[in-house]
């Protein structure tokens, strides 16, 4: 099993990236899309927690990110609500 790619080793600038937010204040989520150096623009899709101390940032692949949309759209997560 390899490793996730990390945004340093993708050679991503995080700080110029167009993140969209699912709502306002610290705990919010924020997504953007990115491209690598050799891929295509929107190849990864990068989530963080607005707020967060650390500043950490996951790195989705497109059909990771395809397939938790999916799971999304089936209902997949609604437990999770409480």
């Amino acid at each position: 099993m390899t490793s996730k790619p990390t945004v340093e080793s993708l050679g991503i600038d995080a700080a110029a990236l167009s993140w969209q937010r699912s709502g306002d204040g610290e705990g919010a989520i924020e997504v953007a899309f990115a491209g690598g150096p050799d891929g295509p623009a929107g190849e990864w899709v990068l989530m963080r927690v607005a707020g967060d101390p650390a500043e950490r940032i996951l790195v989705y692949d497109r059909h990771e990110w395809e397939c938790f949309l999916d799971g999304v759209r089936k209902g997949e997560f609604d437990d999770a609500l409480g």
